[in-house]
């Protein structure tokens, strides 16, 4: 198990701990896996396929590198090393920004209250 899932592992046992996911809507329920209600209906199979087949949005990727990234400087206590890591975490973040405005998913009226919700969660 790498470093990231030992912290992810160590959060959801701490929630678990603190009762964080009891009483959560939807508890004792199937989860609906695939979502796909906010996909226009001509454009659901596509997703589901790309889905299947392993896809994953550069977007996506560029987000999980920079949450990543933000967890490495704030652990590192070198400071040759964080300054590298700040310098790959900035371009990393420009590269979201311009990928973001092209998909204008940033200009979604939900997207800044969503990131918002996503980041107190993972205590960002």
């Amino acid at each position: 198990m790498d470093i990231f899932s030992t912290i992810a592992e160590g959060k959801i046992r701490e929630a678990m701990n603190n009762g964080d996911f009891d009483h959560l809507e939807g508890q004792g329920k199937p989860l609906k896996c695939d979502d796909l209600s906010g996909v226009p209906e001509e454009l659901r199979m596509s997703y589901k396929i790309l889905k299947n087949s392993g896809y994953v949005p550069e977007e996506v990727k560029l987000n999980k590198e920079m949450m990543s990234l933000e967890g490495l400087i704030a652990d590192c206590e070198d400071d040759e090393k964080k300054a590298v890591l700040q310098e790959e975490l900035s371009e990393k973040l420009l590269k979201y920004n311009e990928l973001m405005e092209k998909t204008k998913l940033s200009n979604s009226p939900k997207f800044p209250s969503y990131r918002k919700k996503v980041m107190k969660k993972l205590g960002l």
